[in-house]
């Protein structure tokens, strides 16, 4: 499966629904299933190779601000909800996570206190494959390693979090007045 292909069947998923992360994960799996078993396999090895590609430290950080706190699960249930959201707001974190502070729900939730997480999402070729197949998904013949943490720091440090994260740091190290 090649990159386009990729986000087009999230782009589909997104499509109705209101963009809940859980529906979008749920018709994802549903399209998914409907597509050749090797087809699935394709798109397991891509999501391990996107969620490869956003595991950096800067993405962890805002994902720790926006979130209240992030584990090493919490982080990988964050990426599974961004790429809820769509390969042009994915991309655009992976590059610049300090970006997310321009989407209206994260800024939403510098007020209300929300988290987004969908670890429904990580699922997605497990259930589809399972749903086409009766069957569990192979172990993937190519699997994605994910970069080294070198550069990590204190994401309790609001000095540090201003000055990597400064648009986020303003919305959750001092959130805004209702």
């Amino acid at each position: 499966m090649r990159t386009d292909e990729f986000w087009q069947l999230i782009d589909a998923a997104r499509a109705g629904g209101g963009g809940e992360p859980a529906a979008v994960a749920a018709r994802a799996v549903a399209l998914l299933a409907e597509r050749d078993p090797e087809e699935i396999l394709g798109y397991a090895h891509h999501q391990q190779r996107v969620l490869a590609a956003s595991y950096q430290v800067d993405l962890w950080g805002a994902a720790y601000l926006i979130n209240g706190g992030a584990s090493d699960d919490g982080f990988e249930y964050f990426r599974g909800w961004l790429m809820t959201q769509g390969r042009a707001v994915f991309a655009g974190a992976v590059v610049d996570p300090d970006s997310l502070a321009e989407l209206p729900q994260v800024r939403a939730a510098a007020l209300s206190g929300e988290e987004f997480e969908c670890e429904d999402m990580l699922a997605v070729p497990w259930e589809a494959y399972r749903k086409a197949t009766a069957a569990d998904l192979p172990a993937d013949r190519d699997p994605v390693r994910a970069p080294d943490l070198n550069d990590f720091w204190d994401f309790d440090d609001e000095d540090e979090a201003r000055r990597r994260l400064p648009k986020l740091a303003a919305l959750f190290v001092e959130p805004p007045e209702e």
